[in-house]
């Protein structure tokens, strides 16, 4: 059996470029501390595009009713259960969504590298980096700007006020982001906190439901 060197090239080659590929997006999710980061991204990219690789192989091996995307498929289903384990859900609140989303797509790209689609694998590579980089910050800048207020709280000093106003957020499913607060006089307390809202919850309805609350002087939002 005569030893083909550009075979084996072409094999490390295609599992180089998964390796950096998947490794560019595994960064991203690292730096945001997700639970599939650098590590993950790498070896779902590269387990992907050896699966191709093997499906390929024996299609040549057993060229009779044989399918290339018959393993290959198995990839893109399968996935889904490593996707479901980065997703988290706490409360009304669901993350690890564009995480799995991530996953599944550095899978396509492997498979993409192990059929030779070189191109496409880097042009997909590019556009979720895009996506991942440039539309979060967008996502976030618009997000804020609908769902997250500064309220302004005045209200008595005493022990348990502060876990009544936690208690009415909690059962809103409001999440507060950060507090300040500061003694405006001898027995009273001025406090700001940070909230963001869900969709369907308007400013309004929040801020009457605090000024209900025993205790509490004043309410208002900064918009």
């Amino acid at each position: 059996m005569d030893f083909n060197f550009s075979f084996y090239i072409n094999i490390i080659i295609k599992l180089l470029l998964s390796l950096v590929l998947g490794g560019l997006i595994g960064l991203e999710r690292e730096s945001l501390n997700r639970p599939a980061g650098f590590r993950t991204h790498i070896l779902v990219c590269v387990g992907s595009t050896l699966t191709m690789l093997v499906s390929l192989s024996l299609c040549e091996k057993y060229p009779f009713n044989a399918d290339p995307g018959r393993i290959a498929a198995q990839v893109v289903s399968g996935i889904g259960f490593l996707g479901a384990g980065t997703i988290i859900k706490e409360g009304a609140t669901i993350r690890g969504l564009t995480t799995a989303a991530s996953l599944w797509t550095i899978s396509s790209i492997g498979l993409a590298i192990g059929s030779d689609y070189y191109f496409g694998a880097i042009v997909a590579t590019l556009f979720v980096l895009g996506t991942l980089l440039s539309l979060s910050k967008f996502e976030e800048t618009l997000v804020k700007r609908r769902y997250q207020y500064i309220v302004y709280i005045d209200m008595e000093d005493k022990p348990g006020q502060l876990g009544k106003i936690g208690s009415k957020m909690g059962e809103r499913n409001i999440s507060i982001k950060n507090i300040k607060m500061f003694h405006s006089a001898e027995d009273k307390l001025s406090i700001e906190l940070l909230i963001r809202l869900p969709a369907d919850t308007k400013i309004d309805s929040v801020l009457r439901e605090l000024a209900k609350i025993e205790g509490v002087y004043n309410v208002y939002v900064d918009m």
